[in-house]
């Protein structure tokens, strides 16, 4: 069993910055990888950014990409996710997932083992 809990939402005005954190527990991962998804009201909930547990390689929506950046902390079992020049519209819930077992489509949601409960992030204009 995986658990999985985040921390750093809140409320920013537009162009400032936030970083969530996402602790996991339960099993120390090997070849897998960390997503970042959020979803708005009435939105479905979308790929923000991933990162290899091994390699460190990265992944980017294409409208964060420049402004968000995915780290993690193998000795911690934690992943980051530093946001820069927030908009209005990054306004979700965040969530963290854990990618058990290696799949190349890392943008999908379906391939996603466990997820955390999310935490909000509201940037006002």
């Amino acid at each position: 069993q995986v658990q999985l809990v985040e921390s750093g939402g809140g409320l920013v005005q537009a162009g400032g910055s936030l970083r969530l954190s996402c602790i996991a527990s339960g099993r120390t991962f090997s070849n897998s990888a960390m997503g970042w998804f959020r979803q708005a009201p009435g939105k479905e909930r979308e790929f923000v950014a991933a990162i290899r547990w091994t390699n460190s390689d990265t992944y980017y929506a294409d409208s964060v990409k420049g402004r968000f950046t995915v780290s993690r902390d193998n000795a911690k079992n934690s992943v980051y996710l530093h946001m820069n020049s927030l908009k209005p519209e990054d306004t979700a819930v965040y969530y963290c997932a854990a990618q058990l077992y290696y799949s190349s489509n890392i943008y999908a949601k379906g391939s996603y083992n466990y997820w955390g409960p999310g935490t909000q992030v509201t940037v006002s204009s």
